[in-house]
């Protein structure tokens, strides 16, 4: 039997070729590139390249729905059939007869059926005799009538009236429901699809993320769930949100696009949430910045910090060997102000550093930074020591741009490349990100040690840096996967934003030693935590982890 991705791989090559040729078009010079890398054997360089310019063209989405989702959709046929009674509340208020008729006529090509059709404030006529008409009052009544125990409990499905169902839509929900018998709240990826059929603008979302939610509703509209009565009663337009039961068990996630919608909600912007507030009783934080010469970058760093608003800190700078004239002037300055140098000469291996110097510091909080590091925004610790106090949070990473005022991390995604990579990198500040992601507070899996603040005995609970497998790199990505299969979730804190003259004062790892060091510390990596073959959960598997942009896997 042929696989199902060569069956369809064989008539997807036209519309791959005009997602190449939109490529080129794009940035001519940077498709030429991945072309002379992929001539001289440097596959792996070269796929990272096109995935990056495939996947940002107008039609890549419509090759994954070509190549991928039949795949995807193939699947679930083998998965256990559940026979959970799903009822489809179609919100109608305000909408006209071809809105209601398209998400009917999408209902009549699913695979099963709804157990009920539920229109809220429609018109009778509308129905079609496929549904009854109510408000929500009468779907509270229903649902009170129907019971609550777990056996027979109503699944709501609530959509609004020009969205469509994906054709196996009700199989995927039944199968998971049958799956995790003990959560109350699922939730599929959508897209958006035109009047005229055309889907674009797809939401792989990532695993149940309640701080990313707070920021952006991606859940209504697109999900199942178990709805109190109570929640449902007298509700208005907002009232599938309201009826969510978030404080239940985790929302599972069915990585699928089951929803194609006519609108849903746009993340929030980040001026718009909480501004930092100084904790009663502020913890102390001692700061530890690693230096070797390079006096400017470190005088920066050190008039950032004097102007931080934080009320309990200390500063260590750790010299790794400075001999320029100006840096040791500058280090007995800063001795003789009351600022602590810690002398650790020798080769260069920020874990060892870091972990004989952490038993001796001060405050029950450290921050981790980078010595090219620039403050400008005085509240960044503020914004981040409250994250680093809850006891289900371990490192706390900020939004760091570089000089031009492009990303430089938006947190990390574990895969990238087979290791890990800055979520948004290179994208202008300016820029949204993912569904707004790259300014939106939320769980990831791990962030750099550039600036990161934690409890001081969770990084000697989890043993610390390895140093001896990560002298340089990846020290802070194992550090942070430790924490997590600790119970201590990773955080990047957007509203903490700093500028990073990355690897300025170290140099890059492009050539020599520095590559073939990087090499062996990347497949240390992949030995211990199998980041070539495993999917961030706060990623997706359907999006490209051949690059650090957010685009469809091709």
């Amino acid at each position: 039997m042929v696989p199902p991705h060569r069956r369809f791989a064989k008539w997807t090559w036209p519309l791959r070729a005009l997602v190449h040729a939109e490529a080129f078009r794009a940035r001519p010079s940077a498709y030429l590139q991945g072309v002379v890398w992929r001539a001289r054997g440097l596959k792996l360089r070269a796929r990272h390249r096109f995935s990056a310019l495939m996947g940002q063209t107008r039609h890549a989405y419509e090759l994954w729905i070509a190549g991928r989702e039949p795949v995807l959709h193939a699947a679930i046929a083998h998965q256990h059939r559940g026979t959970a009674a799903l009822v489809l509340v179609i919100d109608c208020r305000g909408a006209d007869f071809a809105l209601v008729d398209q998400t009917l006529t999408s209902i009549e090509g699913a695979e099963g059926q709804p157990a009920q059709i539920i229109l809220l404030g429609c018109d009778p006529a509308m129905a079609r005799g496929h549904g009854s008409v109510a408000d929500s009052d009468a779907l509270a009544q229903q649902l009170e009538e129907h019971g609550t125990a777990a056996d027979e409990r109503l699944w709501i499905l609530a959509v609004s009236a020009g969205d469509r169902l994906a054709a196996p839509a009700l199989a995927a929900y039944r199968a998971a429901l049958a799956a995790a018998p003990g959560a109350v709240l699922f939730y599929a990826d959508d897209d958006l699809i035109e009047p005229s059929g055309r889907r674009h603008s797809p939401h792989f979302k990532p695993r149940w993320n309640a701080e990313l939610f707070a920021g952006h509703d991606y859940l209504s509209g697109s999900c199942a769930f178990a709805a109190d009565p109570a929640a449902v009663r007298g509700a208005g337009p907002d009232w599938p949100r309201r009826a969510l039961p978030l404080a239940g068990p985790e929302p599972v996630h069915i990585p699928l696009v089951l929803h194609h919608r006519g609108s849903r909600p746009a993340p929030r912007a980040l001026h718009a949430m909480q501004p930092a507030t100084l904790i009663a009783d502020s913890p102390h934080v001692s700061i530890v910045v690693p230096t070797r010469n390079h006096v400017a970058l470190l005088r920066t760093c050190m008039a950032g910090l004097a102007v931080t608003r934080y009320p309990a800190m200390d500063i260590t700078v750790i010299d790794n060997g400075s001999n320029e004239p100006d840096t040791l002037t500058y280090l007995a300055e800063l001795e003789a102000s009351g600022i602590r140098i810690s002398r650790q000469p020798g080769p260069f291996n920020y874990a060892a550093m870091h972990n004989q110097l952490v038993p001796d510091l001060r405050g029950p909080l450290l921050c981790l930074l980078n010595n090219d590091i620039e403050v400008i925004d005085p509240d960044w610790l503020a914004h981040m020591v409250p994250h680093a106090l809850r006891d289900d949070i371990g490192a706390v990473g900020a939004r760091l741009l570089y000089p031009d005022r492009t990303i430089q991390h938006a947190g990390i995604v574990i895969g990238v490349g087979g290791g890990a990579g800055h979520a948004h990198r290179l994208q202008p500040d300016s820029a949204p990100g993912y569904f707004g992601r790259a300014h939106l507070p939320q769980r990831v899996s791990a962030v750099t040690a550039a600036c990161l603040v934690m409890r001081k005995d969770r990084f000697q609970a989890v043993g610390g840096f390895d140093a001896a497998n990560f002298t340089v790199a990846f020290n802070d990505v194992d550090l942070c996967l430790k924490l997590n299969s600790a119970g201590w979730h990773s955080f990047y804190e957007a509203r903490a934003c700093l500028v990073h003259h990355e690897s300025k004062s170290r140099g890059h790892d492009r050539r020599g030693p520095g590559r073939a060091r990087l090499a062996d510390e990347l497949a240390a990596l992949k030995r211990l935590w199998a980041t070539d073959r495993i999917h961030d959960p706060f990623h997706h598997p359907e999006l490209s982890q051949f690059t650090e942009q957010f685009v469809v896997r091709l």
